[in-house]
């Protein structure tokens, strides 16, 4: 599966995560109009070469255009996405480098960057994003707005919800579930089930009483 849209694309948000985006877009030539982030004001007039345009409202100024959610945390991500037109078009962008042989469906608006490995019978909703290097394998299911950092493991039939995130490198046993709105820290190795909204970390991964930022 490739990057996939209809039109010229549109980022929402001047984040990292647009600025690793940019550079599979344009090799894969296609047309970018500009990135959009309430924080224009204080920002440079452009990200990665392509336009800073304006505020997220802006996107309603632009019909045409396929949206793109570049916002890091999944929780924010789902948070902006609320407050766009119900009928907003997204696009999908997938790295060439993507192996997903079954042919595993992948959800509007997902971002999948260089080295992900989908293996057999998984899911992915919609808006997740999958950074370098992360192993999805046979039966997982990650619902919508999922972040998976660099070089997240999940073993078979982990089940990721909504709006998870999934800091660099932790691993999940199989057939674990991670919450909600979870966090899980950087190389974490999650044996067992996360609750919704809770921050796990450590190696087996524990419950932190003190919620981290995300």
């Amino acid at each position: 599966m490739a990057a996939s849209w209809g039109g010229p694309l549109l980022l929402v948000g001047a984040s990292g995560l647009a600025r690793e985006v940019l550079p599979v877009v344009a090799e894969a030539g296609h047309d970018v109009l500009g990135v959009l982030d309430d924080r224009y004001a204080d920002l440079p007039p452009a990200l990665g070469g392509a336009p800073v345009l304006g505020p997220v409202s802006a996107a309603a100024e632009h019909p045409g255009a396929r949206l793109l959610l570049c916002v890091g945390p999944s929780r924010a991500r789902a948070a902006v996405h609320a407050r766009l037109d119900a009928g907003a078009n997204y696009a999908r962008v997938v790295d060439p480098s993507v192996r997903n042989p079954a042919g595993c469906p992948v959800g509007e608006g997902s971002v999948l960057l260089a080295g992900v490995t989908i293996t057999a019978d998984a899911v992915l909703g919609a808006h997740v994003v999958a950074m370098p290097g992360v192993t999805v394998t046979h039966d997982c299911v990650l619902d919508d707005f999922a972040t998976l950092a660099a070089g997240v493991s999940l073993g078979g039939g982990v089940r990721v919800g909504r709006a998870a995130y999934l800091g660099m490198n932790a691993s999940v046993h199989p057939g674990v579930r991670i919450g909600a709105g979870a966090v899980v820290g950087m190389g974490a190795v999650v044996l067992s089930d996360v609750p919704d909204g809770e921050t796990w970390a450590g190696v087996p991964a524990r419950r932190l009483v003190r919620e981290v930022a995300r």
